[in-house]
């Protein structure tokens, strides 16, 4: 059996070796820092971010209280972006690319990424699609037909995978800040290499503790019902995913500004 490519760290000679291997079954690899928060302004001062020049995105997380399909390795996700159409989601993370079946692969709105961190390396598969019905504003602060969102592509991915049974800011105002870059597989060393160089002339921290947005995002909404809090009462509002009858709730949206140097 293949092993699979949780993250962990990338240090190693023989993960080397793997992480190598990996990226000749992956169509884009992302390099990707997270910035500490004390070091956020500086860092954005250093690189120039304007925020005024940012594409911002509001996302929309479908998950159960207990992180349920976090735990499973499913990702379910809507998305709004400025000056550009809604777009959804289902991602599953980790994955062996070699096993993935060939039917999936073949689909023009499936990719395969691998995420490269000073923590280490994850591969994930994502099946992105349109919204076939409503809009994702909409359907998520009234938590009705959310299967709506997602083609019958994107559904049967969930279904089969799912269990039995850039700066985002929070509504208490706290933040993260992502420093990430997308490459061809084949120059992800020399950009990594470059990536680094760059960051350190400008005085980032390369070796703070990792985090993905998505798992942050995900514990953070999930801390606010365990909590008995909503943060955001309408998006926050219990409903039982149509597409597998499980109950999900669509989590509190956080919205991400990215900005380019």
């Amino acid at each position: 059996m293949a092993e699979t490519t949780a993250e962990r760290p990338a240090v190693s000679g023989d993960d080397l070796q793997k992480l190598v291997a990996l990226l000749k079954n992956v169509d884009t690899v992302e390099l990707k820092l997270t910035v500490p928060e004390p070091d956020q302004l500086s860092t954005v001062r250093a690189l120039e971010l304007d925020s005024l020049q940012a594409q911002l995105r509001q996302v929309f997380f479908f998950e159960t209280p207990d992180l349920a399909l976090d735990k499973a390795g499913v990702v379910v996700r809507a998305r709004r972006s400025q000056k550009k159409g809604d777009d959804t989601v289902v991602k599953l993370r980790p994955v062996v690319p070699s096993e993935l079946p060939k039917e999936l692969r073949r689909s023009p709105d499936f990719g395969v990424e691998v995420d490269v961190s000073p923590k280490g390396f994850v591969c994930s598969g994502s099946l992105k699609g349109v919204p076939t019905g409503g809009d994702v504003r909409k359907t998520a602060l009234s938590g009705k037909q959310i299967r709506k969102l997602f083609t019958k592509e994107q559904r049967a991915l969930f279904e089969a995978h799912a269990p039995e049974g850039e700066l985002w800011l929070y509504p208490d105002g706290s933040r993260i800040l992502e420093l990430s870059t997308k490459c061809e597989p084949g120059e992800a060393f020399q950009v990594a290499a470059e990536t680094r160089a760059f960051l350190a002339s400008k005085g980032v921290d390369l070796g703070s503790e990792q985090q993905t947005k998505t798992r942050s995002a995900l514990e953070f909404f999930s801390k606010q019902l365990a909590n008995g809090g909503a943060v955001d009462k309408r998006p926050a509002k219990k409903k039982r995913a149509d597409a597998s009858q499980r109950e999900a709730s669509p989590k509190a949206a956080s919205t991400t500004a990215e900005s380019r140097p």
